[in-house]
């Protein structure tokens, strides 16, 4: 029996699907890039999370919306290519988010490595390197098990950031919240790098072909791993910036350890240990995400029929083969914020083009059958989804020109 005759395996629920999204949000940004964040914004970074996380909220209603009228893999090729037909074009919106997921994938491995290299001295992009390769092979074995390992890593760096959190408690009002050394300005070139913080939401639409009941479960799952994720957010920025000020948090490669050892030092292992955690589930869920988009190209004949070959174990071994690959080379982009950045630079570009699809389906298809539907609307018009393309658009402004060009260079080549 050929390989591609093999199906993908229905297995998540609504709480699965729910905690996969979550796991794939807080292990990003929250662990690896508060630290940055805060060294723009100073103690507003809190600030900086309120914006990315009303950004990511305009956006997240669409995908919602979209998500329960079409429950496919290569999801923003699918919206894309049935609001616009054209196949072409929405390749290139898809390219893009392969490319975003990728490079976002490479972005959180540097975080464990970092917090590796911290317990045991290996050199971080060695970590990095083995963490890819090892969850690739987790990856391979099943979404069943891959569920599982995602399942213990969500509820052990949730309760990592609720123990950040409750601490923090007894330290509010050591700082001045809305304290920034370089101003708004500041405060939303933050948010263009801590926005990677939101980055998994929109992924998990990714998941439908693998979710049973998609078109229900999924808007759902979305929006709770959305609003779980900000609340945590919040508590935690503000926590962080209580107990240690926003200038050592910004000179950490560890930043929460850093806030839980200043109080308990002995605690700081733990501290780590859970990061790792949190790091490792966001890579795991990432590289999955990655090669089930191109997974969905292919089924769209898109890319050729090999990304489409399907195991005996129920996944598509040739795109989680090409995805590590890939990711692993995107190691040598540079930093863990110049890769966030370029994440970021693509997945807001991605939402523009989602925002306008879900505008141009409401008067496209008017009658299609919608079990969500994005709220605040005139008429057929979405303004949710409007005010989302404004909000990316705006956001473009604020990063430097050789990521938009190197951006662009990405697009020019999947065109």
């Amino acid at each position: 029996m050929k390989a591609k005759q093999y199906k993908l395996k229905k297995e998540l629920n609504l709480f699965q699907a729910t905690l996969y999204g979550v796991g794939i949000i807080l292990g990003a940004g929250i662990y690896v890039l508060i630290g940055t964040g805060a060294g723009i914004a100073g103690n507003a970074i809190w600030i900086s999370f309120a914006i990315a996380a009303l950004i990511a909220a305009f956006t997240g209603m669409s995908y919602a919306e979209l998500s329960s009228m079409y429950s496919k893999d290569a999801a923003e090729y699918v919206y894309t290519n049935n609001a616009f037909k054209k196949p072409a074009f929405a390749f290139a919106v898809e390219w893009i988010m392969v490319f975003a997921v990728i490079v976002s994938g490479a972005t959180v491995a540097l975080g464990f490595g970092g917090y590796f290299s911290h317990i045991f001295g290996v050199p971080q992009i060695a970590a990095a390197i083995g963490l890819i390769v090892v969850l690739s092979l987790i990856s391979y074995i099943g979404i069943k098990e891959s569920a599982r390992f995602n399942i213990l890593s969500t509820l052990i760096e949730m309760s990592g950031l609720v123990v950040v959190a409750a601490i923090g408690l007894f330290f509010i009002g050591n700082a001045d919240y809305f304290y920034t050394p370089q101003g708004m300005t500041g405060i939303f070139s933050a948010t263009a790098v801590i926005f990677f913080a939101y980055i998994g939401f929109e992924e998990l639409v990714n998941f439908s072909e693998e979710t049973k009941n998609a078109k229900k479960i999924m808007p759902r799952a979305l929006l709770l791993s959305l609003i779980i994720s900000t609340i945590l957010y919040m508590l935690v920025a503000f926590a962080a910036v209580s107990i240690v000020g926003w200038e050592r948090l910004s000179v950490s490669n560890a930043p929460l350890t850093e806030v839980v050892a200043h109080v308990y030092p002995n605690a700081a292992i733990i501290m780590s240990v859970i990061a790792l955690f949190a790091t490792a589930n966001t890579v795991l869920a990432i590289l999955i995400v990655a090669s089930r988009l191109l997974y969905g190209l292919s089924c769209n004949r898109s890319l050729p029929d090999v990304f489409s070959y399907i195991s005996r174990r129920g996944t598509p071994y040739v795109a989680i083969i090409l995805v590590m690959i890939f990711s692993i080379l995107a190691l040598a982009v540079g930093g863990v914020k110049e890769i966030a950045m370029l994440t970021d630079i693509g997945i807001f570009i991605v939402y523009i083009f989602i925002n306008a699809s879900l505008i141009a389906l409401r008067y496209r298809q008017p009658m299609a059958r919608r079990l969500f539907k994005s709220p605040v609307n005139i008429g057929r018009f979405p303004v949710l989804a409007l005010l989302g393309i404004l909000a990316s658009s705006f956001m473009l402004f604020h990063f430097s020109p050789y990521l938009i060009l190197l951006e662009l260079t990405v697009i020019t080549i999947g065109f």
